[in-house]
C-alpha cells in the first residue's frame, strides 16, 4: 500500500490556451497540479488564447516554440515547489488534436542528445521546418479537402476508410496545403508529429510514434487496418509515410524518459514515457465510458462522443479508434464554437463573471420564451458557416437580445446543436437536467459522481488511467 502512495505518475495536457501538469499516486489522488497560460506566462509570443489570427481569418497557428518553453516553464515551477521527481514512475497526456509539428532534418540526433544544463527551448531552437503549426481552429483547407476527396472517389468513400470526410482542420490537408505553397519546408522535414506525439517526443528525447487514436482524425490512417492508407498518402504528399512513422497502440509503452530529464529533475532512469494521445480520445479514456455511454466535453472546442463497436462512417461527425479498446470505437462531433465563444458572451453580458453569467441564467426560463440565438464567432465545422444569429418567438430575426435572454440563447443554442445533429447520425441523447448533465463522469478524486454531474477537470488527469495501468500491469 506504501508503494502505491509514493510512486508518482504525471500527465501532461498541451491545449490550445496553456499546458497542464497534474500528479497523482497509485491510489489516483491528485498529489500536485498547475498550469502555464500561454497568453499571460508567455507574452512574448503575442498570441491571443493560444494562436494567432492571421489576416484572412480562416489560417490558425500556435508558434511551437512556445509548447517547448511552457514545458521549461512548468517544470521549474514543480522543481520549486519541491516536486520529487525520483518518485515519478511514468508520464503521458494529450494533446490538441490535429495540430502537427514540423521536425527539420537533424532534430532527432538533437532529441538524442540533449544538454541538460540548458533549457529545452534554447536546444530545439531552429529544430523546426515550419516554425507556427496550423492547429485545428484552422481553416484555410478547403481546395486540399476537395483534392483529397476527390482523389479517393468521394466524401463518403474517404470517410469509410479514414473515419471522417475532408476536414479543414484535419492533419492530411494541412500537410498538404505546407508541401504545396511551402515546398522547401517540406522537404526539409524529417518527421511529422501530432501536438500528442510531438510532447512525448521531448520526454522520450527520441520521435515518438503517432497512436492509433489520435491518428485517425487525422483523415491519412485506415481506422479498420489501423495502418496509413496509401491513397491518402499519395494524394497527400510524396514520402509522406517515411515522414509519420508507423502509428502504435494508445497504450504502448515507447521507453524510457530521456537522460536530459533524469539528469536536470532526478526522474529515474526507467520512468517510462506511454503514449500521448488527443485530447478527445482522453476525455473518453478518463471518464472510463463504456459502450452506449455518453459524454459531453466543455471547452475551447465543445465535444459530443461515445463509445461505439460497430462503426458506421458518415459524412457528418467522426469515428476515432477507441484509445482504451483497440478493438472498439469512439464517435465523435467536435463544434469550434466553444468556450472562447461564452467566454466572450459572459464578458459582454455578465461584467466577466461566471456567478454573475450563471445568475442571469437561472433568471430566464427554460425555453427562452422562444427566443434562439447562433453564435458562431469563427467558421463552425458542423455545419460550415459564421455569424451571429438571433429569432424571437416569431421566428423574425432581430439585432439584439436583452442580457438574460442573450446568455439563455447561447447556452440552450449550443446544446440544442449538438442534440440536433447527434440525433442525425442516430445517437438517442438525453441532456440537460438542471445545472448539470446527467451523466457518466468522474469527481476531481477519480470515483463516479454520484448525481452524474461534470466537472471541469484536466484531461491530462485521465490519460493517467491508462498510464498506471500499463506500468503496474493492470
Amino acid at each position: 500500500m506504501a508503494e502505491l502512495t509514493d510512486s508518482h505518475y504525471l500527465g501532461f495536457d498541451f491545449s490550445t490556451q496553456q499546458l497542464k501538469v497534474v500528479a497523482i499516486n497509485g491510489k489516483l489522488q491528485v498529489i500536485y497540479q498547475s498550469n502555464v497560460q500561454f497568453e499571460s506566462d508567455l507574452p512574448e509570443f503575442r498570441t491571443q488564447g493560444g494562436v494567432y489570427i492571421h489576416v484572412d481569418q480562416v489560417t490558425v497557428t500556435s508558434p511551437v516554440l512556445m509548447w517547448v518553453k511552457a514545458l521549461d516553464l512548468l517544470l521549474e515551477k514543480m522543481k520549486s515547489a519541491g516536486f520529487d521527481f525520483s518518485r515519478v514512475k511514468a508520464v503521458s497526456g494529450s494533446g490538441q488534436q490535429h495540430g502537427s509539428v514540423y521536425w527539420k532534418k537533424g532534430a532527432r540526433k538533437t532529441l538524442q542528445c540533449l544538454d541538460p544544463g540548458r533549457y529545452l527551448h534554447s536546444l530545439l531552437q531552429g529544430r523546426f521546418a515550419v516554425q507556427d503549426s496550423p492547429v485545428w481552429m484552422d481553416s484555410s483547407t478547403s481546395e486540399q479537402c476537395k483534392s483529397l476527396e476527390c482523389a479517393v472517389g468521394g466524401a463518403q468513400q474517404l470517410a469509410d476508410i479514414t473515419g471522417s470526410r475532408a476536414y479543414e482542420r484535419f492533419t492530411a490537408n494541412q500537410i498538404a496545403k505546407i508541401y504545396q505553397f511551402q515546398q522547401d519546408r517540406y522537404n526539409e522535414t524529417e518527421r511529422i508529429s501530432l501536438v500528442s506525439s510531438f510532447a512525448a517526443s521531448l520526454f522520450l528525447g527520441d520521435y515518438a510514434a503517432v497512436d492509433y487514436s489520435d491518428g485517425s482524425g487525422m483523415n491519412l490512417m485506415n481506422i479498420f487496418t489501423k495502418k496509413w492508407s496509401e491513397p491518402c498518402l499519395k494524394a497527400t504528399a510524396p514520402r509522406l509515410a517515411e515522414k509519420l512513422g508507423n502509428p502504435t497502440p494508445p497504450t504502448a509503452v515507447l521507453g524510457s524518459v530521456s537522460p536530459y530529464f533524469v539528469k536536470r529533475f532526478g526522474m529515474p532512469e526507467d520512468c517510462k514515457v506511454v503514449t500521448f494521445t488527443g485530447d478527445n480520445p482522453g476525455s473518453l479514456a478518463g471518464m472510463r465510458l463504456q459502450e452506449g455511454d455518453i459524454a459531453v466535453s466543455l471547452g475551447t472546442s465543445d465535444t459530443v462522443f461515445l463509445w461505439i463497436k460497430e462503426p458506421r462512417p458518415v459524412v457528418v461527425g467522426h469515428i476515432f479508434c477507441n484509445p482504451v479498446d483497440c478493438l472498439s470505437y469512439m464517435a465523435l462531433i467536435c463544434y469550434k464554437n466553444g468556450s472562447l465563444t461564452r467566454e466572450r458572451i459572459r464578458n459582454e453580458c455578465a461584467g466577466g463573471s461566471w456567478e454573475d453569467f450563471s445568475t442571469a441564467l437561472r433568471s430566464s426560463p427554460m425555453g427562452n420564451n422562444g427566443n434562439i440565438g447562433i453564435y458562431f464567432d469563427a467558421v463552425e465545422i458542423t455545419p460550415p458557416a459564421v455569424g451571429i444569429h438571433r429569432f424571437d418567438q416569431h421566428d423574425k430575426k432581430v439585432a439584439a437580445f436583452t442580457l438574460e435572454v442573450e446568455i439563455r440563447a447561447l447556452v440552450e443554442g449550443q446544446f440544442l446543436a449538438k442534440r440536433v445533429h447527434a440525433q442525425k447520425l442516430g445517437y438517442r441523447i438525453r441532456f440537460l437536467s438542471g445545472g448539470g448533465m446527467k451523466l457518466k463522469s468522474l469527481s476531481a478524486e477519480g470515483q463516479l459522481d454520484p448525481d452524474g454531474t461534470i466537472f471541469a477537470k484536466s484531461i491530462a488527469h485521465y490519460c493517467l488511467l491508462i498510464t498506471i495501468n500499463n506500468v503496474l500491469g493492470g
